[in-house]
């Protein structure tokens, strides 16, 4: 989807010609998040390294959404370290930081009618609508364009959000999110609304993330939805950590059982995976 080159870690900083090597993604230490007096996140450790593609998966309330917050760097955690691609969050200019990490987020706040090539461009200066009387740079168009053409969106010109189907919006704000050409992307459950065959559609985009280079984590509710090439997956509970490590070890019936407190039976054929609960 692009250069296969951006796979190496050591990544040019813009003005010069140094290099700096980029290894780990994502690592905290010892985060806590405390929201009105409650504890949401209790101790968490984690470590993504870049390359990996995670799923992040665990019941209603287990504390994804905050823990997905404070990895975009979106959200400062109330206690621990959080080191973005580097950076520990607390000592580094965010903007600067928020260029190499993209959200896709399938209720993407979004309240004008734009168009395909619009909202890609969006990508591009990282805002939500099209800023009054900004142009974008040739590069920046013809960018665009390749990823619209590479993620199969935009064909008819006259098409716009308001108009899309769920699956075209999710593949459009995929390819809005790789305008920057992202280290880091969160995916926040990018299957949401969608039917059979339009998340068939979206699985098998998320599957050729891996070729950009970019690091990627990922919030669902069904293992039914989790890509074939999903190295990493960390089970939540509770606002902690039941497991994080290598899919096929985590995602256990033992562990996924004691995430879910209830017991679940979790398969993969085909590199697909499938978890039902067992009855009584």
């Amino acid at each position: 989807m692009c250069d296969p080159a951006r796979a190496d870690p050591r990544r040019t900083l813009p003005g010069g010609g140094r290099t700096v090597a980029r290894v780990t993604a994502v690592r905290l230490e010892g985060v806590r998040f405390v929201r009105a007096g409650r504890e949401i996140l209790h101790g968490i450790d984690l470590t993504v390294e870049r390359g990996e593609q995670w799923a992040l998966l665990g019941p209603n309330g287990a504390g994804k959404s905050t823990l997905l917050s404070i990895c975009s760097a979106t959200t400062f955690p109330s206690r621990g370290t959080a080191r973005i691609l580097d950076a520990q969050m607390g000592r580094v200019d965010l903007r600067e930081l928020r260029r190499s990490i993209a959200v896709v987020d399938a209720r993407h706040p979004l309240g004008s009618n734009l168009s395909v090539r619009d909202i890609v461009l969006t990508g591009a200066t990282s805002t939500i609508e099209r800023i009054p009387r900004w142009e974008p740079s040739q590069a920046e168009v013809e960018r665009a364009e390749d990823l619209m053409k590479q993620l199969a969106v935009g064909d008819d010109p006259t098409q716009r959000w308001l108009t899309m189907s769920q699956g075209e919006r999710g593949r459009t704000l995929i390819a809005r999110a790789l305008m920057t050409e992202p280290d880091l992307m969160i995916l926040d459950e990018p299957s949401t609304g969608l039917d059979l065959a339009a998340r068939e559609r979206m699985i098998a985009t998320i599957d050729r993330l891996p070729d950009t280079g970019v690091t990627t984590i990922m919030v669902t509710h069904h293992f039914e939805e989790l890509p074939a090439r999903v190295s990493h997956a960390a089970l939540m509970s509770a606002g902690r950590l039941i497991a994080a490590g290598p899919v096929d070890e985590v995602l256990t019936d033992a562990l996924v059982s004691e995430a879910y407190e209830h017991p679940i039976t979790v398969e993969r054929v085909g590199g697909r995976w499938t978890a039902r609960a067992r009855l009584p």
